[in-house]
């Protein structure tokens, strides 16, 4: 929802009526994968994609209906139908998508993305297809599901979560958090910058972060909450700032730290950190050196293998090749 939510509020604004077209559930080599939205206006406007362009006029068709009075309905395009060829799903590929008109709990959902509150939205896509509620994020059973950020289809229901939008916090303003924050931002993290050091926490070096703090990083960490929502790195490449700044990430839950440095240097920051108290099993979920081996010689490389080991991990992936060993 967040990929259409600005063209939505801006049609609703407008007047126009909106259909809602998402994916529930796919097989084999679906081209987009459950929780792809489209949006489709009454004026004939899309905003997003269900599908790598093969299946978008089949569905705005449906979508058309929808807005013209038909009720809510799971689609689904495979293989062995006949549709298959002319929508283009040859590949292989089986998907079910459900097109819908826009309710008031889709104005609710849009509101508390906005508001970043983390909600589930729960769809009907059995018989009662289309019922819909917002579960919240107490529910022990959505809070799993909010921390995996997978949609899942189960017992009738489709379950579509939406955290807090995810947030980088770089510890270190040096040349590295630069292209970082730049990169970062682009793929939808809320980057913030944490130094010190008074020349590197100036806002004018990095135009595109949410927040430049001139402040100890583990006294701004100390008042921060941390959750599956939070990614750490730490550039610093100091002990002084480096060893307390690890010791306060460990005591709350991001998903994700990552400290730079040789393993030399990260050799010698266990060792002090063991001497401090910390165990060698909290420092496991230290990534260091920080990112994924891609050989990069460059701060923008370095950047882009830190940015690329956060999302690997992100997703439960080891981030390696895509290709099979032969």
């Amino acid at each position: 929802m967040r990929d259409v939510l600005g063209d939505v509020r801006g049609w609703l604004a407008a007047g126009d009526r909106v259909a809602l077209a998402t994916v529930v559930s796919t097989w084999g080599s679906a081209p987009r994968p459950a929780g792809s939205r489209m949006a489709v206006s009454a004026s004939g406007k899309i905003a997003g994609s269900v599908s790598g362009g093969c299946l978008e006029g089949e569905v705005f068709e449906q979508a058309q209906s929808v807005l013209k009075g038909a009720p809510t309905q799971l689609f689904h395009y495979g293989v062995s139908d006949d549709l298959a060829w002319t929508v283009g799903l040859s590949c292989g590929g089986e998907v079910d998508i459900l097109v819908e008109p826009l309710a008031n709990v889709h104005r609710e959902l849009m509101d508390a993305i906005e508001a970043e509150h983390p909600v589930v939205l729960e769809t009907a896509t059995g018989e009662r297809a289309g019922a819909r509620t917002l579960r919240p994020a107490t529910d022990p059973d959505m809070q799993k599901l909010l921390e995996r950020e997978t949609p899942e289809r189960r017992n009738g229901l489709f379950l579509e979560p939406f955290p807090r939008p995810p947030e980088l916090l770089i510890f270190g303003g040096s040349h590295v958090a630069i292209p970082l924050t730049r990169l970062a931002t682009v793929l939808g993290y809320r980057v913030t910058i944490v130094d010190a050091r008074s020349k590197f926490a100036e806002a004018e070096r990095f135009p595109g972060a949410h927040k430049v703090i001139h402040a100890w990083p583990d006294e701004v960490l100390s008042g921060m909450p941390m959750d599956a929502s939070s990614y750490v790195v730490i550039l610093t490449h100091d002990p002084k700032f480096d060893d307390p700044t690890i010791r306060a990430a460990l005591a709350g839950q991001p998903r994700y730290i990552g400290a730079i440095g040789s393993r030399k240097t990260h050799r010698d920051r266990v060792a002090r950190l063991v001497a401090a108290g910390i165990t060698p099993a909290e420092l496991e979920r230290v990534h260091a050196p920080v990112g994924l081996d891609l050989g990069a010689q460059t701060a923008e490389e370095t950047a882009l293998a830190i940015l690329s080991e956060m999302v690997a991990v992100r997703h439960g992936r080891a981030g390696g090749p895509m290709k099979s060993p032969a």
